[in-house]
């Protein structure tokens, strides 16, 4: 899926006022997502956006090599931490932030592969994976 295809999705499916709403909400839970999953998998799921999403990502976590990081050490933390976290990077509120994270997840869902999108269900404690479309959250069984 192109970026602006994507983008254009997280904006209808998110209700968001605009383009750039919905470019920094996305944004915000990808580089929040790439905080609590192993970095390995968060440079797996970047390889598959476009490069103007896949930096969300990869300025949020650098390539473990370079860092000498244990490739699947992720941090630790709750769904209140990760809305935490996404209503602080765009302004908004933590009950927006979670309503605005599950479409931008189900929308990212379509974009990249099974395969990538299991690995991030099963990488996610079941708080957060109830973010993901039900069948996803549902199938991963951690």
């Amino acid at each position: 899926m192109q970026h602006d295809e994507l983008i254009g999705k997280v904006q209808a499916l998110a209700q968001l006022p605009d383009r750039g709403s919905a470019e920094r909400t996305t944004r915000a839970v990808l580089a929040t997502l790439a905080e609590r999953i192993p970095p390995g998998l968060a440079h797996h799921l970047a390889a598959q956006l476009s490069p103007g999403l896949a930096d969300a990502i990869t300025a949020t976590v650098p390539e473990p090599e370079s860092t000498g990081a244990d490739p699947g050490h992720a941090e630790r933390f709750d769904l209140t931490v990760f809305a935490g976290r996404v209503a602080a990077r765009v302004g908004t509120t933590e009950e927006a932030a979670v309503q605005q994270s599950t479409s931008v997840l189900e929308v990212l869902d379509a974009a990249v592969t099974p395969e990538v999108m299991e690995k991030v269900a099963t990488a996610l404690p079941a708080d957060i994976r109830e973010l993901l479309p039900s069948s996803r959250a549902d199938d991963s069984g951690t």
